[in-house]
C-alpha cells in the first residue's frame, strides 16, 4: 500500500477526465515514473514502493498465512505478480471446502427441499436445515426458527421493511438512521416513509468521523418506531454500541435493525447478547457462496409479521379467496430456496467455527491497526473514520483519499501495475460521502487469510 500512497496527479488528455481538471494517475517509485498508457494494458513494474513502517518480526506463521493454503483464488499471479486481494468489504473469498460442499450438493443429491419424501429431497432437506442451525449457532439464536434465509442481507433489510415497517408505521412515526448506513439500510425505509407518512431522521457524526451516538440518543421519542444502524461501518470502520443502542430504544418501545454484514464475518456476534430485534448478514461476505444471506428476528415478532413475499412453502392452506401462512421462518421463505448455497454458507461456517471467531477478530484487530498506520505515515494520504485506539479498534479496512489524486485510478493503478484488488466509489453510502465532503474514495478491506508481507510489494 506504501506505493499507492505515493501517486500523484498530472494533467493528461489520454484516459479523459476522471474528476474536475482530468489526468491520468502516476506511481511515484524509486525506479522513477510510471506512467498508465492510453491502451490501460499492464503496463511494467514499478520498482519497490516507498518504505511503509517497518513490519513487527513475527516469531510463528501468522493466521493469515495459515488460511491461505484454504483459498485457491489467491494463489494466482498476474504479469509475474502475485494476487493480494484487498477487497473483501464487497465479498469474501471461498475456501476449497465451500467449493467442494456445493460441488457435492449438485452431483449427489440435489433436489427440492421440503417437498419430498425420496432420499434425495430428505437428504437435501436435512442439509438445508442443518445450515440453519449452524447459523443460528453462529450468532447465538434462542432458536433456530429464528433465522429465516434469504437472498442477501439486502433482501432482509427489505422483508422488515416491507413486513412489519408497513404495517406498523403511520404518519407521525419516526424512523432513526446514521449518515454512514449502507444504502440497503437506507432504500426500503424511503419506500416505506413515502408510503406511510414515516419520517426519517439521521444521526451525524462527531469530529472523529463516528456516527453521534449522544445525537441518537437524544434523538429518541414515543415518536420514535424502528432504529435501524450498522455493526462496524463499510467506509468508516467504525463499531457502535448496539447494546446501548437497544437499551435506548427499548426505553421509548422502539424496535432495532442491525445491519451486521461488516461484523458477523470478522467477530463473535451474539445476537441474545445485542437484544436487537432484527440483525441481518450475507454469506458472501463470510466466505460463504453469493445468493444467501439471513435475518435474524425474535421470535414472537416475526409471528405477528405478514409474510414477504407470497407462493410456495409459505402457506398453511389455500383456498380460492384466501391463504392461510406457515409459522416462521417458512412464512418468509416463499418458493424454492437458494438450497445449494445455503448448504455451503453452512460449511463456510463450519470452516469460520473451526479457527475461531474470536482468533479471527484479534488477528484482524492487529492487520486493521498495521493498515491503518501504513497508511497514515504516508504523505498526502487521508484516512476516514477514527484513529485505534485501546478502548476502541477499527474494522479491518481504510477507506482513504491522496490529494489531488481520484480513487478511480488510486485502485486501476494498484490493479493493473502492481495486482493489487481495492474498492473504489461511494460504496454505497453516498450520503456519508456527501458528509464528508467527497464524491468518493478508495478502500482497502482484509480478511483473515490477508497478511501483513501483502502490503509490501
Amino acid at each position: 500500500m506504501a506505493t499507492a500512497a505515493s501517486l500523484r496527479y498530472l494533467p493528461s488528455s489520454s484516459l479523459g477526465s476522471r474528476g474536475p481538471g482530468g489526468g491520468v494517475a502516476v506511481a511515484v517509485a524509486r525506479g522513477g515514473l510510471v506512467r498508465l498508457s492510453s491502451s490501460r494494458r499492464r503496463g511494467a513494474r514499478s520498482a519497490a514502493g516507498v518504505a511503509a513502517p517497518s513490519r513487527e518480526a513475527e516469531s510463528a506463521a501468522s493466521l493469515g498465512d495459515v488460511t491461505r493454503v484454504d483459498f485457491p483464488i489467491l494463489h494466482q499471479e498476474f504479469d509475474g505478480s502475485k494476487l493480494v486481494y484487498f477487497d473483501n468489504g464487497a465479498t469474501s473469498q471461498k475456501p476449497s471446502c465451500v467449493m467442494k460442499t456445493l460441488d457435492e450438493y449438485y452431483r449427489s443429491y440435489n433436489s427440492n427441499v421440503h417437498r419430498g419424501i425420496h432420499v434425495l429431497s430428505a437428504k437435501a432437506t436435512d442439509a438445508y436445515e442443518n445450515a440453519r442451525k449452524k447459523v443460528a449457532n453462529l450468532v447465538n439464536a434462542a432458536d433456530s426458527r429464528e433465522i429465516v434465509f434469504t437472498r442477501n442481507a439486502t433482501e432482509a433489510i427489505n422483508l422488515v421493511a416491507y413486513s412489519w415497517g408497513l404495517s406498523n408505521l403511520k404518519q407521525g412515526d419516526e424512523i432513526v438512521l446514521t449518515v454512514a448506513e449502507h444504502h440497503s439500510a437506507i432504500v426500503p425505509w424511503q419506500f416505506v416513509s413515502q408510503k406511510t407518512g414515516a419520517t426519517l431522521k439521521y444521526v451525524g457524526l462527531t469530529k472523529e468521523e463516528v456516527p453521534d451516538v449522544e445525537q441518537l440518543k437524544g434523538l429518541l421519542s414515543n415518536k420514535t418506531k424502528i432504529v435501524v444502524v450498522h455493526h462496524v461501518a463499510n467506509v468508516l470502520g467504525s463499531m457502535l454500541p448496539i447494546e446501548d443502542i437497544v437499551t435506548w430504544s427499548n426505553k421509548v418501545g422502539a424496535k432495532v435493525l442491525v445491519d451486521a454484514c461488516q461484523s458477523v464475518p470478522h467477530m463473535p456476534v451474539n445476537v441474545q447478547e445485542l437484544g436487537a430485534d432484527f440483525l441481518v448478514a450475507s454469506s458472501h461476505k463470510m466466505c460463504g457462496p453469493t445468493g444467501v444471506g439471513f435475518l435474524h428476528g425474535k421470535l414472537d415478532l416475526l409471528s405477528s409479521m405478514e409474510p414477504f413475499l407470497g407462493g410456495g412453502e409459505m402457506i398453511a392452506d389455500v383456498f380460492q379467496d384466501k391463504s392461510t401462512y406457515a409459522e416462521p421462518p417458512s412464512r418468509f421463505e416463499a418458493g424454492t430456496p437458494a438450497i445449494g448455497e445455503a448448504i455451503g454458507l453452512g460449511a463456510a461456517i463450519d470452516y469460520l467455527s473451526q479457527i475461531g471467531m474470536q482468533k479471527i477478530h484479534e488477528y484482524e484487530k492487529e492487520l486493521a491497526t498495521y493498515l491503518y498506520e501504513s497508511l497514515i505515515s504516508v504523505p498526502n494520504v487521508r484516512i476516514y473514520g477514527p484513529a485505534p485506539c485501546q478502548t476502541d479498534h477499527r474494522a479491518p479496512l481504510c477507506s482513504f483519499n491522496v490529494e489531488n489524486v481520484h480513487p478511480t485510478d488510486i485502485a486501476e493503478i494498484l490493479d493493473l501495475q502492481h495486482g493489487v484488488a481495492i474498492r473504489s466509489g461511494h460504496h454505497c453510502a453516498q450520503i456519508l460521502h456527501r458528509t464528508l465532503g467527497i464524491n468518493a474514495s478508495a478502500r482497502a478491506s482484509l480478511h483473515f487469510y490477508n497478511t501483513k508481507e501483502e502490503f509490501h510489494y
